[in-house]
C-alpha cells in the first residue's frame, strides 16, 4: 500500500501514481495537465434530457470500493490491487470520495476522486447503464460549486472529458491553479 502520507504530498505537487503492467507502479504529473473549469461546465443536451427524467439516484461516499473496483474492470487498467488498497484507506481517512449513479437499487456507473482544500483530482469513472457516469460527474461538479472548490483535475483530457468542458493547461498554470485551491478551507461533503 502506498502509505497516506506520500500519496497525499505528491497530490499536493501535481504528482499521482498509476499501477503498471511493467513495473509495479509509475508517478505522473503530465503537461499539458486535463482540468475541468468548474464555471465552464457544459451541461450537454443528451444528458439534461436525462436528467429531467430523474432515473438515477444519486449518492456519495456509500460504495467507495465498488466505485474502484468497477472503474478498473476493463482490459487494461491502471487501478491495481495496490491502488485499491491505497485509495479504499484514502477513503476512510475522508481524503478519497466516490460519486455513484444508482438505477433500481443498483450501481449502475459512478466516479472516484481525491480531495485536498479546494482541489479535486478525478481518478476514474465507469458506467453499466447509459448516462450513468455522465450523471455522476455532473452531479460531482454541481457538489463541488456548492462547495466552493477551485480546481477539478482531470489528468488527461479525453474526447468524452472534452464534451464538458474539460480543457487542457501548461503544467505552470496547473501548479499555480493548485497551489491557490489547497489554500481554500473546503469539505467535499
Amino acid at each position: 500500500m502506498i502509505e497516506p502520507d506520500l500519496l497525499l504530498g505528491a497530490y499536493a505537487q501535481g504528482i499521482f501514481p498509476m499501477g503498471m503492467p511493467e513495473c509495479d507502479l509509475a508517478w505522473f504529473s503530465p503537461d499539458p495537465r486535463g482540468v475541468l473549469p468548474l464555471d465552464a461546465f457544459h451541461l450537454p443536451h443528451g444528458l439534461a434530457r436525462t436528467l429531467k427524467k430523474n432515473r438515477f439516484e444519486v449518492r456519495c461516499n456509500t460504495a467507495f470500493e465498488a466505485v474502484m473496483r468497477s472503474c478498473a474492470e476493463r482490459d487494461e487498467t491502471w487501478i491495481d490491487a495496490e491502488i485499491i488498497r491505497s485509495y479504499v484507506e484514502l477513503h476512510r481517512l475522508g481524503f478519497a470520495h466516490s460519486v455513484e449513479a444508482w438505477h433500481e437499487g443498483v450501481l449502475a456507473g459512478g466516479l472516484y476522486g481525491v480531495a485536498l482544500g479546494g482541489a479535486f483530482f478525478g481518478e476514474s469513472m465507469f458506467h453499466r447503464e447509459t448516462d450513468a457516469s455522465k450523471v455522476a460527474l455532473h452531479a460531482l461538479v454541481q457538489r463541488l460549486r456548492e462547495q466552493h472548490f477551485a480546481l477539478l483535475d482531470l489528468q488527461w483530457v479525453t474526447p468524452h472529458l472534452a464534451a464538458f468542458g474539460a480543457i487542457e493547461i501548461p503544467r505552470r498554470e496547473y501548479l499555480k491553479q493548485l497551489r491557490a485551491a489547497l489554500a481554500l478551507p473546503c469539505k467535499f461533503g
